[in-house]
């Protein structure tokens, strides 16, 4: 073949490396931890420096981001990986709290093509290995990997991590993880290890994942025994078996779960104390200034702009919480789309009660929901009378959005990461409704 010479030509070789044969199902992936693992030898990638998984139904993204922000204001070298990405794949590996250059990764990719042989790779195992093999290179003294979907199956579960963090269980891809808490909560449990830390930051945690972690003689570090948060609006506190913390401020990032998130993050961390040690200076800064996008995400303007990738029931509650706490708007727009194998009608459900007006939107998935759909099921309810309009493009139903608002009112984008990402695809959005100009 041709060899690709840029990241999009190599991102669209990975695509096309897998074949409708190959397509996600419960079977094929019974495959993936040997493909990956097989490749990750040929490449020779290792770690000597502490390896973080986090998996979870939701805060995956969260928990990564904290940890990293914390490590590097302690002076470490940080490699994290997190995904999927919202505008640039560049996004799925960050060094030093820097996103990596596109041609700096297309040697990787020249690396991992020439090891692979005749080993066919999805999409996210062919970049997840680019993306470990560039950290590799890197030398970090910690890298922190989100896992994807579950974590028993789950590529990045071919490494072996120090220390694997699972923040919560939730119904959430039941059709590959299982149709209950317990079913998925053994499946996430897949990534805990013999004798490494396994933090769980589910405060209800269903049965099966603790007794996973005892099962395989996993340390087990569980909220509410083995750490545990208290505060109120203006600051909080944290305690571990050996460590504690007061008078922390909130992470920089928003949302109804931080804490939770941010009590999970500070488990992991005090889990690695030996390897890791970290001045209290390092906590209160790395929680001051954590950044992430998409989460929570509130951009200044008039009408204010919210951002969150909320995309499944319990994620979508979490954003209706926390959109009750910002205060008084006179309406609330939502801009919304999302996958068509998610519980739509459960994710609309908790947002009902704040949405004045819906602005509904298609994707360039193939597995998206189209806008017409959206609309059918928001209008479902009973007594629903709530307007909904129909888009084709994210930035077209925000532009359409801004019209219709007027200073006071605030906008929320949510949904699928593409929701979100087709709004920052041409930099942070700047709103300005008609009466405000």
């Amino acid at each position: 073949m041709t060899m690709p010479r840029t990241l999009d030509d190599w991102l669209a070789h990975c695509e096309r490396l897998n074949p409708k044969s190959m397509e996600f199902t419960r079977e094929r992936v019974e495959f993936t931890l040997e493909r990956v693992k097989a490749v990750r030898e040929r490449l020779d990638v290792r770690f000597e420096c502490p390896v973080i998984s986090v998996a979870g139904t939701n805060g995956k993204g969260s928990t990564c981001a904290i940890i990293e922000s914390i490590a590097r204001h302690a002076g470490y070298r940080t490699a994290l990986h997190i995904k999927p990405h919202l505008v640039h794949f560049e996004e799925r590996c960050v060094i030093d709290g820097v996103p990596a250059e596109a041609a700096a990764l297309l040697p990787h990719f020249e690396a991992v093509e020439a090891a692979r042989g005749d080993i066919m790779l999805t999409y996210f195992e062919f970049t997840l290995l680019v993306v470990l093999r560039a950290f590799m290179q890197a030398q970090p003294d910690i890298v922190i990997l989100e896992v994807g979907l579950g974590g028993r199956l789950d590529a990045v579960n071919a490494i072996d991590a120090d220390c694997a963090v699972v923040t919560n269980i939730a119904l959430d891809h039941t059709e590959y993880l299982g149709p209950d808490r317990e079913s998925i909560g053994r499946e996430k449990a897949g990534i805990f290890r013999r004798g490494k830390p396994a933090v769980v930051g589910d405060p209800e945690p269903p049965a099966s994942l603790i007794e996973r972690a005892h099962e395989i003689g996993a340390d087990l570090w569980q909220h509410g025994r083995d750490f545990r948060l208290q505060g109120d609006r203006q600051q909080w506190s944290w305690s571990g078996r050996k460590r504690r913390y007061s008078g922390l401020a909130h992470p920089a990032l928003r949302g109804a779960n931080q804490l939770l998130n941010a009590a999970t993050a500070l488990a992991a961390l005090e889990a690695l104390h030996e390897r890791l040690p970290l001045p209290a200076q390092a906590v209160r800064s790395g929680l001051a200034l954590v950044e992430l996008q998409g989460r929570f995400q509130i951009v200044p303007g008039q009408p204010v702009l919210v951002l969150d990738v909320a995309h499944n029931p319990q994620a979508a509650g979490a954003l209706a919480a926390s959109l009750d706490q910002m205060g008084f708007y006179s309406r609330t727009f939502a801009v919304f789309g999302v996958m068509a194998d998610k519980d739509i009608a459960q994710v609309v459900t908790p947002m009902r009660p704040l949405v004045d007006a819906w602005f509904v939107t298609n994707l360039p998935i193939g597995r998206a929901a189209k806008a017409d759909d959206l609309a059918r099921v928001i209008a479902a309810a009973p007594h629903e009378n709530t307007p909904v309009s129909t888009h084709g493009a994210p930035g077209d139903a925000l532009r359409a959005a801004l019209a219709a608002a007027t200073p006071a009112d605030r906008i929320v984008v949510f949904g699928s990461f593409s929701t979100v990402g087709g709004v920052l695809k041409d930099g942070l959005p700047r709103t300005a409704a008609p009466h405000s100009r």
